[in-house]
């Protein structure tokens, strides 16, 4: 990753979205819904768990016409803490996936698909409570 570098508490650094990515912040609930409906076809997916969300690596590009209902789309401009390699507990920012040899990214149109389907799956069981 050739994004600069801003180190950070608790051993992350930052990096500058629109480099070589964009991400995509969504919250919690809904961002493990789709890490599961993506399983396999997801790439790396960083969790900050003090903040309640999990980001999404994406193509750059991607946050320019990103619309997606309750998630933000970082781009050119905006930082994001990445935790150091390997890194997979803890209170700070932590790796949910592992960036692995198929690389970070995922793919935005199965990412938004997967939103869609965490968010309704989401709906239904507040509706059931």
């Amino acid at each position: 990753m050739s994004s600069d570098q801003l180190p950070t508490a608790a051993g992350c650094s930052l990096h500058y979205a629109g480099e070589d990515w964009d991400v995509i912040r969504v919250p919690h609930s809904v961002g493990l819904g789709a890490m599961a409906i993506l399983g396999a076809r997801g790439g790396a997916i960083v969790e900050d768990p003090l903040s309640a969300i999990v980001y999404y690596f994406v193509p750059r590009g991607t946050s320019s016409d990103w619309d997606v209902v309750d998630t933000r789309a970082l781009g050119t401009g905006a930082s994001v803490a990445i935790p150091p390699a390997r890194c997979t507990r803890g209170a700070s920012p932590r790796w949910r996936v592992c960036p692995g040899d198929d690389g970070w990214l995922t793919d935005p149109d199965a990412l938004r698909a997967a939103i869609e389907d965490a968010r309704g799956h989401q709906s239904e069981s507040e509706e059931s409570a």
